[in-house]
């Protein structure tokens, strides 16, 4: 049955020397299971480890020098 809302496909980017930038109609999950409510239409996740709102990228990847392969 459909709702009449179009869903918008997922996409992850990643960012060069940062956060993986998350577009589209996703769910996100703890480690346990509970929902977390995205902020923003565009989510930046953190890969460098270091940021005080993990998942959330909060920048710290650019003081912090983190670098990627890509």
């Amino acid at each position: 049955m459909s709702t009449g809302h179009a869903h918008a496909r997922a996409t992850i980017t990643p960012y060069p020397d940062g956060p993986l930038l998350v577009r589209g109609d996703v769910e996100l999950r703890t480690g346990d299971g509970e929902p977390i409510a995205p902020h923003r239409r565009t989510i930046a996740l953190c890969r460098c480890g270091l940021s005080a709102l993990k998942p959330f990228c909060d920048g710290t990847h650019k003081a912090a020098g983190f670098r990627t392969d890509d």
